[in-house]
């Protein structure tokens, strides 16, 4: 009983056990999805929806949405190439692309709290703006990405190094998130604002930079999925993979109302859509069916996580009761 009890405290035991059945069925209808090979590419499906996810969760828990995030991902990779075609060495170019997408995020951020406009309406039209930008940057059509140097290796270049960088990114914001006065500020925005800045939260400047965090790592996501395929395509990203993202994240436990997520979470709900859309390929499952099992999956993880919600609470009631 008291392992039970624990178990139902850990907030992503639901998608946790949900990824491991739909891999052991995956595992045991197709031979083919235990090889390296597709291990690698549940990798390539899961790291850019796990990098922008580790942001979307941020700005999620205190009560905002970015719906920009995969047009970020979109454009950066040109700012970078637009650099580094002027001259700059392409470490320079890329840290500069990375202060650009962290720029688009502060602009979301302060028309959002100065203004008092809903982040939807902010993002939406953001979005149509870089989608235009890297339309004109790119005049339409994919350029190559840089091949030689040791950067491009780093950046996406090498296998799974793109995974490397999304793992990394997640245990840091979790730590972030649980361990840091900014975490704690940031659970307290979107729990209770009021509350929050009464107490001398300046949450306006939580949401600010949290909008920052979120354009960062969907541009950082952008440049190593460009580097990896050697390719930069201005129809890459976009709302598909900002929507995967979130997905990710609300499957993986973050409430959409804001107040409560968590990143590991969001890793574990990427994962979970990796291995369905994986798994429907390797089984011969139309493409349009994963848009079922999707909606069903946000479905039934909001439903566990309320009644997982439910359950802490009654035990957290008992405990205290005796």
């Amino acid at each position: 009983m008291a392992l039970l009890a624990g178990a139902v405290r850990v907030k992503e035991l639901s998608i946790l056990l949900v990824t491991i059945a739909c891999g052991i069925y995956f595992t045991v209808t197709n031979p083919a999805f235990t090889s390296a090979g597709n291990y690698q590419t549940i990798a390539q499906y899961v790291a850019p929806w796990a990098i922008i996810a580790a942001g979307e969760v941020m700005l999620l828990i205190c009560g905002e949405i970015d719906l920009s995030a995969g047009f970020v991902f979109t454009l950066s990779p040109f700012v970078l190439i637009l650099f580094y075609n002027n001259g700059l060495p392409l470490i320079a170019a890329l840290i500069g692309a990375l202060v650009i997408c962290a720029l688009v995020g502060v602009v979301n951020g302060l028309i959002r709290t100065v203004f008092g406009l809903p982040s939807f309406i902010v993002t939406l039209g953001m979005a149509f703006l870089l989608q235009g930008l890297a339309l004109i940057i790119s005049n339409g059509a994919p350029v190559p990405a840089p091949t030689d140097s040791w950067v491009v290796t780093v950046f996406g270049g090498a296998p799974w190094t793109e995974l490397f960088w999304a793992l990394a990114i997640v245990v840091v914001m979790q730590i972030v998130l649980t361990a840091s006065r900014f975490g704690v500020y940031t659970q307290a925005t979107g729990g209770n604002p009021i509350g929050a800045a009464e107490s001398g939260i300046r949450v306006n400047r939580i949401k600010v930079i949290n909008f920052a965090l979120t354009s960062t790592f969907a541009g950082l996501g952008g440049i190593l999925e460009g580097m990896r395929v050697h390719s930069f395509d201005p129809t890459n990203g976009g709302f598909n993979y900002m929507f995967f993202a979130i997905a990710s994240a609300v499957i993986g436990g973050t409430a959409l109302l804001g107040g409560s997520g968590t990143v590991v979470g969001a890793l574990f709900g990427a994962l979970l859509l990796g291995i369905v859309y994986d798994g429907f390929n390797l089984i011969g499952v139309s493409a349009n069916a994963f848009n079922v099992v999707l909606g069903i999956a946000i479905l039934v993880a909001m439903f566990l996580n309320v009644y997982l919600s439910y359950l802490r609470k009654r035990a957290s009631t008992v405990r205290s009761a005796s």
